[in-house]
């Protein structure tokens, strides 16, 4: 017979797998242990070079599968592109559309305290199986890009930019800076003249 009496010598099958949750616990625990200070070895300090100016952002699931971790996104600001002059520079504005924008965008990884300049270029693509496969195609796209920008034939330069894909952020997030063409250029603290400031703080009277 394949069944046999039940002799209060082994578990349930809930205990099992309790058992097998804590073992799997103690091995990651070793893990932490011995092996993770081995990598101490191939520890490299972080360098900001102006060779490397892009800006790749990753989605990571601890593992598991989304439809989201091969998509990539670079963003790159047009002072660091190898442009030759201003009229590259404006060329790459209008080529780039959409993409392009004054302030650095909020999940881009830039701090907001950098200045602006010529703004930030946003490229994003998870068209492809894998994730590298979606970074070459933004590397080739910004390749093409910074190419088209240099090329002398037709500069573009009568072409105004074009902005209302920005004044079109600004008026979904009803913050009032579509309001009197203040997008990006709220005024802010900062922008408080300083000579209206008096030499000795003003002391508030007593009771108040």
């Amino acid at each position: 017979m394949l069944d046999y009496d039940f002799d209060d010598d082994d578990t349930t099958s809930a205990g099992h797998l309790m058992l097998r949750e804590q073992r799997q616990t103690l091995h990651y625990l070793r893990l932490i242990e011995h092996e993770m200070p081995k990598l101490v070895a191939y520890r490299k300090p972080f360098v900001v070079s102006k060779n490397s100016p892009l800006i790749v952002r990753s989605l990571e699931y601890g593992g598991e599968d989304h439809p989201a971790t091969p998509k990539r996104v670079v963003v790159v600001a047009v002072d660091d592109l190898p442009l030759t002059d201003k009229y590259s520079v404006h060329k790459i504005k209008l080529l780039a559309g959409s993409r392009w924008s004054l302030k650095p965008p909020t999940n881009s990884g830039v701090s907001d305290l950098r200045p602006w300049n010529n703004g930030f270029i946003k490229i994003s693509c998870e068209d492809f199986l894998h994730p590298a496969q979606n970074l070459k195609w933004i590397s080739d796209t910004l390749d093409r890009l910074i190419g088209e920008a240099n090329n002398k034939k037709d500069t573009l330069k009568d072409i105004p930019l074009d902005v209302r894909h920005i004044y079109s952020v600004a008026r979904k997030a009803k913050l009032g800076e579509h309001l009197r063409g203040r997008v990006h250029a709220r005024p802010t603290i900062r922008d408080f003249p300083q000579e209206w400031l008096p030499d000795k703080p003003i002391s508030s009277p007593r009771g108040m």
